[in-house]
């Protein structure tokens, strides 16, 4: 049902101007929960989430393939941004990254430092320490941007 309701929603962002940074299905305990976050050069704003909202639940609502009743939430990555697809590693390279992988890669599976990038499927993150890590893109769990804050 997921992939039918990404078919949806990947064009009509595109039209929008939008991207697709991620899409969820869950049951919380308010009920199901179709989440959907978003992202545009320069960043989303709160009238982009709430007009996605509109239009795109409308859309949802005319098509109705979702089987039962549901919230849906769109929003921004926000500062800790999850990283999903190649082409994330590619464009925030240079940043630091939280990664968490589901199998072990030289004996760990938590990983945080500064991300160097992607090539043909692999991540490559510099740790604390000074550590240099290749980690297979399919064996990643779970990735976000690390929250960095300056100090003057």
């Amino acid at each position: 049902m997921l992939k039918k309701v990404e078919g949806i929603v990947h064009p009509f962002l595109e039209v929008e101007g939008l991207s697709l940074v991620d899409i969820e299905y869950k049951w919380e305990k308010k009920g199901w929960v179709l989440r959907i976050c978003i992202d545009k050069e320069g960043g989303v704003t709160v009238d982009n989430c709430a007009q996605v909202s509109r239009e795109l639940g409308q859309l949802l609502d005319v098509e109705d393939m979702i089987p039962t009743s549901y919230s849906l939430e769109v929003s921004s990555p926000g500062l800790d941004r999850p990283l999903k697809k190649e082409k994330d590693f590619i464009s925030y390279a240079g940043r630091k990254v939280r990664i968490r992988t589901k199998d072990y890669v030289s004996g760990r599976r938590n990983f945080r430092g500064d991300l160097l990038g992607c090539t043909e499927g692999k991540v490559s993150v510099k740790v604390e320490g000074g550590g240099i890590f290749v980690i297979p893109l399919s064996s990643i769990l779970k990735a976000n941007l690390e929250i960095e804050i300056n100090r003057l």
